[in-house]
Order: structure tokens, then sequence, then C-alpha cells
């Protein structure tokens, strides 16, 4: 257990702290929304029924859509893509391991390397799909949400004015929710690309050695 709990911590942590806030946003959005639905005069829902509601789903979607795509475009970007002094990028003048051929001759080469063809071209990208699929799903259930929340409020509100999916794609309130995160997400990385260039973390992959020159390029 304790060998496992090392090699696995930085995973087992990101995932704690993921259900302990999502399960704490989900059991406050519920709240909220309850409270809500007594100013205008409608009885609570129950937990369950909250769960696949409109405002529930809204918020946790178009969040995550928000993350896969930061990280799609980062893992993407990064291979062509350079910054002089940051730990985030490769080097600019010598090759790295990430760029070498695949050899399904190296040890432990996994499955669809030494299998070749399309399943080594399929596995050669496949982190970047992964989160392209991702942020897809995302977006979706973000969309699904958002017209089932807005329908709420217009319900709500006395309004005859109910959208489909495909009419709430073209509205402004779901691109203004959907590019208030986008901007954000990518802020975060643009701050870790520059500040890596000037500070240090001892100890951090993320972060050059602390004696490393200012234009020292990579980890």
């Amino acid at each position: 257990m304790k060998k496992f709990l090392r090699e696995n911590g930085l995973s087992l942590f990101f995932t704690l702290i993921t259900v302990l806030t999502l399960a704490g946003q989900i059991v406050v959005g519920w709240y909220n929304f309850n409270e809500e639905l007594s100013d205008f005069g409608r009885a609570p829902i129950g937990f369950a029924a909250y769960i696949t509601s409109g405002h529930c789903m809204e918020a946790v979607f178009e969040n995550w859509e928000s993350e896969f795509l930061q990280m799609g475009l980062y893992v993407i970007l990064t291979v062509s893509l350079y910054q002089k002094g940051s730990s985030e990028s490769k080097s600019l003048d010598k090759p790295e391991e990430v760029d070498r051929e695949p050899s399904p001759t190296r040890p432990g080469a996994p499955w669809p390397v030494r299998q070749g063809g399309w399943v080594l071209k399929l596995y050669q990208n496949s982190l970047s799909l992964a989160f392209f699929v991702l942020f897809g799903l995302s977006f979706c259930l973000h969309a699904i949400g958002g017209v089932r929340e807005y329908n709420t409020q217009q319900i709500l509100k006395g309004k005859p004015e109910l959208l489909s999916v495909w009419q709430f794609l073209g509205t402004n309130e779901f691109w203004f929710q959907s590019l208030q995160n986008w901007q954000s997400e990518f802020l975060s990385v643009l701050s870790i690309v520059v500040l890596s260039i000037y500070l240090r973390q001892k100890g951090s992959p993320e972060s050059k050695p602390v004696d490393a020159a200012h234009d020292q390029t990579g980890k």
C-alpha cells in the first residue's frame, strides 16, 4: 500500500480533490437552485432530480469543456511551437526524446508500437485525441444542460419562448458562458509558459533547475 501511494500520489490527490470540490459544488448548487425556486413560489426539487437538471449540468460541463480544450491545444501546439527560456517548451536547438521515431524493439514498448500501421498512428496521437473527444462530449453536455437551464428560467419567468439545443447554440448566452471559461484557461497556460522563464520551484518537474539561466529552454 505504501508503495502504491508513493507511485500514484499525484493522481490520487487530484482525484480526491476533484471529487470533493465537485460534490461541494453540486450540493451548494442544489441549495442555491432551490432558493431560486422558492423566490418564484415553486416547490424545491430533490437531490437526484437536481443532478440531471440544467442548472447542475451547465455549471459542471461548461467548466470541463474549457479544461479539455486547453489541454488538447497545449499538447498539440507544444509539438511545433516554442518559447525561448520556458520550461514548458521543447529545446530550440537540439532534438528531444519525444520526437524520436517509435521502435517496436525498445524494451517495454506498448502493444500499439509493436503492432504498427494505423494502430500506431492512432496511438501516437492518442493523448491529444482523448482531450478533444472529452472536449466534444463536454461541449455537447454543456449545450444540453444550458438549454434546459435557459428553458427553466423562461418558464419561471412566465415567458413562452423555449429553445431547442441547436437554437441555444446560436445565442449570446451560450457563447458568453463558453468564452469566459476558455479565456481563463488560455491565460493559465500563458502564465505557466511565461512565468517558468524567470521563476523557479525547486523539485518540481514544471520548473527549470533553480540555477538555470533564464534563456535556457526546457526542463
